[in-house]
């Protein structure tokens, strides 16, 4: 079975005509290992295969009357082939066999085209969070500045949340890369499961352990959930771009090329359109996750209520995720990090950022916690109600010795290099 990952576009796996295609090799590979196995004669194969084709419009004609797709595709594939070998196509087959297991070769290669553009993406971000190993800038809690940390601490906690979302894709993958070739319900009534073991070896699928005319949605759900949760991760970045790339941060920016324009009426603006792009396109993902959940409760051994959604949600999500990987990662490789606002918003108000420090100095003077951070609270509170300097109101209670190992950048950091080493 030849793969069609080769195609340049993830929505071309999708079309039509590509569908009746993936639809053709599941017939093709099911005639095979008939042959394989002495069910046929080596010629039905060969046969079949030089003349077995469709045409997208002809199926259309026949399914006007008929109103089954499957039916359709098969008349007309049937109509080249001809009465002699036409009768060894589809034998012993129900349509869902076709159907689920033409879906998950769509789905194994839009996961190629999915895994590739993620590959690049977790390059890209880890070579930059190395450049900016140590960029100081604001961490931040409630929004709030917190403690000093790098960007590229901030980049890693992206890296690994970008590892994950591709170990739990690839979990959900392997799960839905399953075949079925078992019938009507599922019990081989006209059909030996050696021949749906030996199908699925073809096409590169796993034979499911138990299909009921169709194979269970659950794998369906997860792999799409597994997409969402790869865009919940873009958009968690994308929301800390936006908010470091305000006009009273102004930490980092997504690149602005020449002649770009923000705005009609304000000619300075420049505003974080990709990052607000992809928080948006990260609800479709997530809405989508809930209809193929939506998708695992059928009637009894099969009902078609999914199919509908699946004909939707699956070329959405897939082709999506790959525009919102595609898209963040031209994000990520034009990204400015506007290093001195970085370390001017870390000492803003004489640094209160480091009261932490300056708390745990007071304790050397025989203060309980308590008397040291009423102490530290009021002298940093006082900085930042009234535009102060904290280091200098520290002074009064701390010596320049101690004022100076307080504020020191490199203690906060001194554990980076160790956090780096389990992502090298």
């Amino acid at each position: 079975m030849i793969s069609r990952y080769s195609r340049k576009e993830i929505a071309d796996i999708w079309e039509l005509k590509s569908k009746f295609s993936y639809y053709l090799d599941v017939e093709l590979a099911v005639v095979k290992a008939q042959v394989e196995l002495g069910n046929f004669a080596p010629e039905v194969y060969e046969n079949i295969k030089n003349t077995a084709k469709f045409d997208v419009k002809r199926i259309d004609e026949i399914e006007r009357t008929v109103r089954h797709d499957v039916i359709a595709f098969l008349e007309n594939v049937n109509e080249n082939v001809g009465k002699k070998y036409s009768p060894y196509i589809h034998k012993g087959l129900t349509s869902s066999d076709v159907i689920d297991t033409a879906f998950a070769l769509q789905i194994k290669d839009a996961s190629k085209i999915i895994n590739n553009d993620l590959d690049k993406l977790i390059k890209e971000v880890k070579e930059l969070a190395i450049k900016h190993k140590n960029t100081v800038c604001l961490g931040r809690s409630h929004g709030m500045g917190a403690e000093v940390i790098t960007f590229g601490f901030k980049l890693l906690n992206l890296l690994d949340m970008l590892n994950r979302a591709q170990r739990r894709f690839n979990y959900a993958l392997n799960d839905i890369l399953a075949g079925q070739i078992s019938g009507p319900c599922g019990t081989y009534s006209n059909i030996d499961p050696l021949v749906e073991e030996k199908t699925c070896e073809i096409l590169g699928l796993v034979p499911a352990k138990i299909s009921t005319q169709i194979i269970a949605r659950d794998r369906h759900a997860a792999y799409i959930c597994a997409i969402a949760l790869i865009g919940s991760v873009i958009e968690n970045f994308s929301i800390e771009i936006r908010h470091l790339q305000r006009f009273e941060v102004a930490e980092v920016e997504e690149g602005f090329a020449s002649g770009q324009k923000g705005s009609s009426a304000m000619p300075h603006k420049k505003n974080p359109i990709s990052s607000e792009n992809l928080s948006g396109l990260a609800r479709i993902l997530r809405a989508n996750s809930i209809s193929a959940m939506e998708d695992i409760a059928l009637w009894h051994e099969r009902d078609i209520s999914h199919s509908s959604v699946e004909r939707i949600i699956f070329p959405d999500s897939t082709i999506l995720i790959d525009y919102m990987l595609n898209r963040f990662l031209n994000v990520i490789k034009n990204l400015v990090i506007k290093e001195e606002n970085m370390l001017k918003n870390a000492d803003k108000y004489g640094g209160i950022i480091y009261s932490q420090s300056c708390l745990l100095k007071l304790l050397d003077h025989n203060m309980t916690r308590e008397e040291a951070y009423k102490i530290v609270q009021k002298e940093a509170l006082e900085a930042f109600n009234n535009n102060g300097d904290f280091r200098e109101n520290m002074k009064k209670h701390l010596n320049e010795e101690e004022i100076k190992d307080c504020f020191n950048q490199e203690k906060y950091l001194k554990n980076i290099d160790k956090i780096f080493e389990r992502f090298m």
